[in-house]
Parts: structure tokens; C-alpha cells; sequence
């Protein structure tokens, strides 16, 4: 805006020497820097003013371009009819929307012993049977499995 080159500056800090005295130049330096610092906040505020203004014009330019565009889609695409749900007086059971209970086949229940798995027959000695593992592959080998012991023990190799 105001374009002062250096050597501008220098040309006029000499001439400040000449015309001030050296006693009021601390005091005419402050008063010169308050009011260009008073300048350059004017010219800030008007120029955001005017960016402001600008952007106000650009926005409500593209506004209108596109409600122009968005007119011409809707003539060219218009809208198509929504097909509504049936209404509640043509549902069934007077139409408050629960049908009757349909049972497809009776659950079956097993009696708990099946529940838990296949049980080996009862040992000879009279101890309570012993439940199969389905899956032998699974189970620990440190657990003994008939006999006399039933809690775990360290296999000897």
C-alpha cells in the first residue's frame, strides 16, 4: 500500500536529527511508532472489511448458480411417487400388527444323564460311573482314568 524503501528511512531519521532535538527524539520516535502502529490497524480493518464483502458477493453468486443447477436437475429427474405401507385397516386381526403364535414342531427335552454325555457302565467295585470324554485326544494324560486313584498323578517316563 504505502511502499517506503530503506533508504526513505534512513533520509528521514537524518532529517529527524537535524529538525528534533537530541533530548525529545526518544519522545518523537514513541509518537511516530503509535501512530503508524494506528495506520496499520486501520488499513488491517479495512481490508478484512473488504475481503469480508467480497466473499459475502462470491457466496451469494454460487448460491444462485446453484439453485439454477439444482432447478434444472429437478425438471430434468422429477420426483418419483412414494408407494405407501398398508394401512392398519387392511392388516389382518384388526390391524394392531401381531399375528397368532405358530408352532413349527414341539421342543423336545432330554432327561439330564443325556444332557451330560454318555457314562461308562458302573465299575465292578461299586464306585460311581465315570463319564466318557467324546473327545479322548483332549484329555490330560496326568489324570488317572479307572482304579483306585482319581486325582491327578505325574506320568513316569
Amino acid at each position: 500500500m504505502f511502499d517506503v524503501s530503506s533508504s526513505e528511512v534512513i533520509i528521514l531519521g537524518v532529517v529527524a536529527l537535524l529538525v528534533i532535538p537530541p533530548k525529545d527524539l526518544p519522545k518523537a520516535m514513541r509518537s511516530a511508532g503509535y501512530w503508524v502502529g494506528r495506520v496499520r490497524g486501520i488499513a488491517t480493518q479495512f481490508r478484512s472489511g473488504f475481503d469480508s464483502m467480497v466473499r459475502e458477493a462470491e457466496l451469494h453468486e454460487m448460491e444462485k448458480k446453484w439453485a439454477a443447477e439444482n432447478e434444472r436437475i429437478m425438471r430434468e429427474h422429477p420426483p418419483t411417487p412414494v408407494q405407501m405401507l398398508p394401512s392398519a385397516d387392511s392388516v389382518p386381526n384388526g390391524g394392531d400388527g401381531e399375528a397368532e403364535p405358530h408352532m413349527v414342531a414341539q421342543p423336545v427335552v432330554q432327561p439330564a444323564h443325556e444332557v451330560a454325555g454318555p457314562v461308562q457302565p458302573e465299575a465292578p467295585t461299586g464306585e460311581p460311573p465315570v463319564p466318557v470324554n467324546p473327545h479322548p485326544a483332549e484329555e490330560p494324560a496326568a489324570v488317572a482314568k479307572h482304579g483306585d486313584e482319581t486325582s491327578p498323578r505325574t506320568v513316569q517316563s
